[in-house]
């Protein structure tokens, strides 16, 4: 037993490795860009950005994804039942929606303040053949009759987030109902929700290829030239991003539930890499959901709530793009928004983060939204949509966070959060996919009658 600890011990971290591998992708696809090696059509182009780390990243991204459904769905009913009590469940569902709508408001306030004082985009005169028409996002109401799924097989398949949610918090809600005639089928859904995450612990071996992969091409594809004119925006959307990321998704941790913010941050790193390099908060649920669980000591009965209900309505990063873009498009075209204008900008970001939740690429949406409100020209997302992929990686970094923040404050106001787990610098720390012999031959026996 101690010459494995030993090894452990001598092995580095699948953070870690995945850490080499973002680093390595960023040289290598800038590397590429800088000496413009890859022409469109060319050798590298053809088979090496687009065809070797395309496919890479591509299939494991769709893994990812595969997984959340089952992973939300079976982890969810266990939560419900490991809570027990309907009023701890409206308690959680509470907090969680309160939380993630007070931190998308300060995100969109200090963005909007920030780069009014930056003048980002004052005297610039920027042309674009990109044209974006905006799509009509679905009303409000639309948005809470479609919480409820006329088919659920069908939400599961479409991976319809809010539907898949409220069916499993039914389920839950009426085993708990039944009692202990359901005890089986409880055993059954705690197995299913174990297996998953040893899918997840699988999965996740091929990650750090996977995000080499997945960073190379972005960044080999990214233009220099494009990010150099817009940098003003870049580098100030960038700089909000982490400020809200350093500040105040920690004040908030340490305020509301007194927990070491540096603790929290050392663990988020895995998590964070992944979504920087899906660009997918749904993607990346199966990452977070472990991280908040194993390595942050969140109980499954909170914390399977409020992780995928944060990846459907936390938009942190998308409220403080939105802001910055409106400042920034707003000042390209010497349109003066005034106070009014930039208060219905918040206003609209925080109600949006939830009349938009799950649409597909929201991010935009939310912003055509706010520029036909205010007034603004909507071809002006043209100017960025060229490194909003960039962006959006960060954004979505941001958002994690803020999911596996709330969800830890959440969990600490429940008695729901193991600190002897959240100070364990090594709890839930993966070198290494271990297979158990004595299970292995324990199922063959089972199997062979």
């Amino acid at each position: 037993m101690e010459n494995k600890t030993n090894d452990n011990k001598g092995k580095m971290s699948l953070t870690a490795k995945v850490l080499v591998g973002l680093v390595a992708g960023i040289v290598l696809g800038l590397f590429i860009n800088i000496l413009s090696l890859n022409p469109q059509g060319g050798f590298i182009d053809t088979y090496i950005t687009n065809g070797l780390f395309h496919i890479v990243g591509k299939m494991f991204v769709n893994a990812l994804k595969m997984m959340v459904v089952p992973l939300v769905l079976f982890s969810l009913i266990c939560g419900v039942c490991g809570i027990g009590d309907l009023k701890a469940l409206g308690r959680v569902g509470s907090k969680s929606f309160v939380l993630y709508l007070l931190t998308t408001a300060i995100a969109i306030a200090v963005a909007i303040t920030i780069a009014s004082i930056s003048g980002i985009g004052s005297g610039m005169s920027m042309a674009t053949d990109t044209v974006f028409a905006g799509r009509e996002a679905p009303p409000l109401s639309q948005v809470l009759i479609d919480i409820i799924p006329n088919n659920p097989v069908n939400a599961l398949s479409e991976g319809e987030m809010l539907q898949i949610i409220f069916f499993a918090i039914l389920m839950g809600v009426c085993i708990l109902m039944v009692g202990r005639p359901a005890k089986k089928v409880v055993e059954l859904v705690e197995v299913l929700n174990e297996i998953m995450m040893k899918m997840v612990t699988l999965i996740m071996e091929i990650a750090p290829y996977a995000v080499f992969c997945l960073i190379a091409k972005a960044m080999a594809n990214l233009g220099l030239e494009l990010f150099a004119q817009l940098i003003g925006y870049v580098l100030v959307l960038i700089g909000i991003l982490l400020l809200h990321l350093f500040v105040t998704i920690q004040a908030v941790l340490k305020i509301f539930s007194g927990l070491s913010p540096i603790k929290f941050m050392k663990k988020m790193r895995g998590p964070q890499v992944f979504a920087f390099s899906t660009a997918s908060s749904n993607a990346t649920i199966p990452v977070t959901l472990r991280t908040v669980t194993e390595r942050l000591g969140v109980k499954n009965s909170v914390a399977s709530f409020t992780v995928p209900f944060g990846a459907t309505i936390n938009m942190d990063g998308t409220a403080i793009m939105q802001g910055v873009a409106t400042v920034f498009i707003a000042n390209i075209y010497g349109i003066d928004l005034g106070f009014g204008g930039y208060l219905t900008v918040i206003v609209m970001a925080v109600l949006a983060s939830i009349g938009t939740a799950g649409v597909p690429g929201v991010g935009l949406i939310m912003l055509s939204m706010v520029f036909t409100q205010v007034g603004l020209p909507l071809e002006g997302i043209g100017l960025i949509l060229g490194v909003d992929r960039l962006l959006d990686m960060v954004r979505t970094a941001v958002n994690v966070t803020g999911d596996a923040a709330v969800s830890c404050i959440v969990a600490k106001s429940e008695g729901k959060l193991d600190e002897a787990v959240f100070n364990d610098p090594r709890a839930g720390v993966i070198s290494g996919v271990e297979i158990d012999h004595d299970a292995e031959e324990e199922l063959a026996d089972i199997a062979k009658g």
